[in-house]
């Protein structure tokens, strides 16, 4: 079999993306007990830098958070952002005052267009015991023309997300979340209106694999324009066109290629990532991705003159309730629950 694997990296909390990709991350949490604030234990705080930790101590971190961990609020404008929660919750909030609670397989992708503000909490809704998650955030970039479309954002709920099972020669068992693009006939739910993913052509997709000890599974070939990218964050040995690498690595893939791969005697999970790329200038600075410079300015002097619509929340860190119950009610009053 040809070798399809152009390099590889080892995987660690934020990874490297291609065009259209601009970032991932991979936040694997072991919180603790919650709190009556939805947070953790006070003394589990000591020797933390809050406001800034990073330090995954004790399995975890607080990010920007103060009493819940997570993200209050912060502007972004021109991409995307596409959340796919495999465990816990995560309670959104923004300037247009829309907010919502989604996990146990959610996704929510969220268009910052023109500009918004959100915040991103991780509540620990559990009192008697630990409140894992487990969170994958990937930043889908806009093309020149939809940059300044307006802010949006829809719920992929996980009851509707296409799971594929597979069975190989073996009786093995793999699986592929699809959270965008499609799976030989199988289509992903639809994108964000305005999305590079949403018009086929640009063949985006966006597949969270999991695999049996010893599965086989195959990626079929697209073309050699795009970028493929495969990120084993779980897993021990596997074979990609029978080269043996080791999990934890990021495998940037030629898309001409199909690819097979053979797992090892662990179970696996894998993101793949691939589509063609916006092949025009990028200029990134914090939370604003434009074409220049100067837009990146004129993004900083816009937020600073209007806050992007403000924020209607008493907090910059809302956390929604103590109840389980995920939903996302939008900026027009339509309120979804599941």
């Amino acid at each position: 079999m040809t070798n399809p694997i152009i390099n590889s990296e080892k995987l660690e909390l934020h990874w490297n993306t291609e065009n259209p990709f601009l970032f991932c991350a991979n936040h694997k949490e072991l919180y603790p007990i919650g709190n009556d604030e939805f947070g953790p234990p006070k003394e589990s705080l000591v020797g933390r830098n809050i406001g800034s930790d990073f330090s995954i101590k004790d399995g975890w971190s607080m990010y920007h958070g103060i009493k819940v961990p997570g993200f209050p609020v912060h502007p972004h404008r021109g991409f995307e952002t596409v959340t796919v929660v495999l465990d816990g919750f995560v309670d959104h909030s923004d300037s247009h005052g829309a907010a919502g609670r989604y996990g146990k397989g959610d996704v929510q992708w969220m268009t910052a267009g023109s500009g918004l503000q959100h915040s991103e909490m991780f509540p620990l809704l559990d009192k008697d015991k630990e409140n894992p998650l487990h969170l994958l955030q990937i930043w889908l970039n806009l093309p020149k023309k939809d940059k300044f479309t307006d802010p949006i954002y829809k719920m992929l709920w996980a009851e509707e997300v296409p799971i594929i099972e597979e069975t190989d020669s073996n009786g093995k068992k793999s699986s592929i979340r699809l959270v965008a693009g499609k799976y030989k006939e199988i289509k992903a739910l639809e994108p964000a209106p305005a999305s590079w993913a949403h018009e086929e052509k640009n063949l985006v997709n966006i597949w969270v694999i999991n695999m049996d000890p010893n599965a086989t599974i195959e990626i079929p070939k697209v073309n050699n324009t795009i970028t493929r990218n495969l990120y084993c964050f779980e897993g021990s040995d596997l074979k990609i066109n029978d080269k043996e690498v080791k999990a934890l690595n990021r495998f940037k893939l030629d898309g001409n290629e199909d690819i097979t791969i053979v797992n090892g005697d662990k179970p696996s999970q894998m993101l793949l990532l691939e589509g063609e790329p916006i092949n025009e200038p990028i200029a990134k600075y914090g939370p604003f991705v434009m074409n220049t410079m100067e837009e990146i300015q004129q993004a900083s002097l816009d937020y600073r003159k209007t806050g992007f619509g403000g924020w209607p929340w008493d907090r910059s860190d809302p956390v929604h309730s103590g109840e389980k119950m995920r939903f996302a009610k939008y900026s027009d009053g339509r309120v979804e629950k599941r």
